[in-house]
């Protein structure tokens, strides 16, 4: 992903904070005339915060990507301000036994066996060594000679002085930025301080650990390339380019993407369906086709709940990766903000989801991708009561005719499960008649976040709006991929009226899909969890569930 510098500053090094910003700002000044179409990203931590946003103060015109990591801003607000006078008057070697620097210390050695479990030590060993290493902490006061009390006198004032002279220029910093911040930070109030920066930086987005240290970045369980591809800050030229710019999921990726759905997987345990060329239907995934370019084409189940089984069912059974064309919502800088966590869709964007937009389309059928495609948008995946099931499509054929421009194989497809997992008790019509919650309804759906403004009637209502959900007893999810219909060849789809003709053909095998799940799930001994949980008990957690015949 990166070539990697490192800025190494030794202990005894006095280098001046003035110093060290024109250091890197040399550094970095070389690096953007080698390479002037690509960006120059600043992994910053504590006191290098300050130095990173410094630099990009002094050089706006840069293409600079700036992470800081707890970023040492929060100074004047932290117990480190108090610790500087308070440890001239605490002797040589005591100074590392103050609260502050004992509790940092033993913080992160308490850390250090996670990183060590990975390779090769067992989970007994790092609790182990945890207790000696507790037990030692007494006796290391080795450290006296690295940590003097003269150096962290030093550093402390060089990070006063930084501070101050950043939180005076926050106004001039124009480069895009990415404020990681740890929960459990014993140094700096670094959540507190993301908020902060993310309003006093035009660009600026965050990411909040909360069960992370101040070392965050030697901590085993923190991947810092996984969190710049999740919050959409990996790019390789002046602007971001959702396509060209993407890096399929690493396996710990996909592993956090199993992860994440794994209750909703255990309670549904999806059936995969699909269509071999004859037209008969099998369990598992031999119809669906292994090259591409091709698009997927189906109903958007009730908060998109589908998506998880199917991308990453898909990928492992078959090794195909679905890219999904999503709302513009999922990408937006303040519309995170009002999700329960900032990263709440970092996943999506490391699992290949792009903005719903006709380049972004081209591009990926262009590189023969498989696409995720739904007609029916945020109103089919935020429907009202009793409309489950219900498709919600334009009347244009709005992606046959790209799809045959690159003779992409489209692939009909089907899915029923929501209704038996919860009923919809207040859908958008019940939450209109709720006090305030039109203030809610303009955050959520600002001009720049809308769809499909040009289109008439229900469809050009494609707002994003919460719901509120009971649960039910967990059934089952259902998917049928219908059978793939070619475009390769098909000249005459350039044609409107044959065109249109194809898309009603897709939408009435769609819905055909659908059919055919509701009526064939009644015939599953094993519909709801009961039944299920059963047979696990008997055959084992990793069975495979019999369903109905095809």
């Amino acid at each position: 992903m990166f070539e990697l510098w490192c800025l190494h500053i030794p202990v005894e090094d006095r280098t001046s904070f003035e110093g060290l910003v024109e250091y890197v700002e040399t550094t970095v000044k070389s690096e953007s005339s080698r390479a002037p179409n690509r960006p120059v990203y600043l992994v910053a931590e504590s006191v290098g915060a300050c130095i990173a946003l410094a630099v990009a103060v002094r050089n706006p015109d840069i293409d600079l990507v700036l992470i800081l990591v707890n970023p040492g801003t929060s100074f004047h607000k932290s117990q480190l301000q108090t610790l500087s006078a308070f440890l001239d008057l605490v002797p040589e070697p005591f100074h590392l036994t103050t609260p502050q620097l004992l509790n940092f210390l033993t913080g992160n050695f308490l850390k250090m066996p996670s990183t060590l479990v990975g390779r090769g030590f067992s989970v007994e060993a790092g609790q182990a060594l945890s207790e000696i290493t507790s037990s030692m902490l007494a006796s290391l006061m080795f450290l006296v000679d690295i940590l003097t009390k003269e150096s962290i006198v030093w550093k402390l004032k060089m990070l006063k002085t930084a501070s101050s002279f950043v939180n005076s220029r926050l106004h001039a910093v124009k480069a895009q930025t990415l404020v990681l911040a740890s929960g459990n930070d014993e140094l700096l109030p670094s959540s507190q301080e993301a908020e902060r920066l993310r309003g006093a930086l035009e660009k600026c987005r965050t990411r909040l650990f909360r069960d992370n240290g101040h070392k965050i970045l030697l901590e085993a369980e923190f991947d810092l390339a996984t969190t710049i591809k999740g919050a959409g800050y990996y790019r390789r030229s002046r602007k971001t380019d959702f396509v060209s710019d993407y890096l399929p999921p690493t396996a710990d990726e996909l592993q956090q993407a199993i992860n994440r759905d794994r209750a909703l997987y255990f309670m549904t345990e999806p059936v995969l369906l699909s269509t071999l060329p004859d037209g008969k239907i099998v369990r598992g995934l031999a119809g669906l086709p292994r090259e591409g370019p091709a698009v997927l084409v189906g109903y958007h189940m009730l908060l998109g709940l589908e998506l998880g089984a199917m991308v990453t069912g898909v990928l492992r059974s078959t090794g195909v990766h679905i890219r999904g064309l999503a709302h513009p919502f999922m990408f937006d800088k303040n519309a995170e903000q009002l999700m329960p966590d900032s990263a709440y869709f970092d996943l999506h964007r490391i699992m290949g989801a792009v903005p719903v937009t006709g380049p972004n389309f081209y591009k990926l059928l262009a590189d023969k991708e498989f696409v995720l495609l739904y007609p029916g948008g945020a109103r089919e995946a935020l429907h009202r009561k009793g409309e489950e099931y219900k498709l919600f499509w334009p009347e244009q054929p709005e992606f046959v005719r790209m799809a045959s421009r690159f003779g992409a194989t489209i692939i009909p497809f089907g899915v029923v499960g929501e209704d038996d997992i919860c009923d919809l008790l207040l859908d958008y019509n019940d939450l209109q008649k709720l006090p305030f919650y039109d203030m809610l309804d303009k955050a959520l759906n600002r001009d720049s976040l809308k769809l499909r403004v040009d289109t008439m009637g229900e469809l050009k209502d494609q707002g994003m709006h919460p719901v509120v959900l009971a649960p039910k007893v967990p059934g089952r999810f259902y998917f049928v991929f219908g059978k793939p219909i070619e475009t390769r060849g098909r000249e005459e789809l350039r044609d409107r009226e044959e065109a249109q003709q194809l898309y009603l053909q897709v939408k009435f095998e769609v819905e055909s899909c659908i059919n055919y799940l509701k009526e064939k799930r009644e015939k599953d001994p094993y519909r709801s969890i009961l039944p299920r949980l059963l047979y696990h008990a008997v055959h084992g957690p990793n069975a495979e569930i019999p369903t109905f015949e095809p």
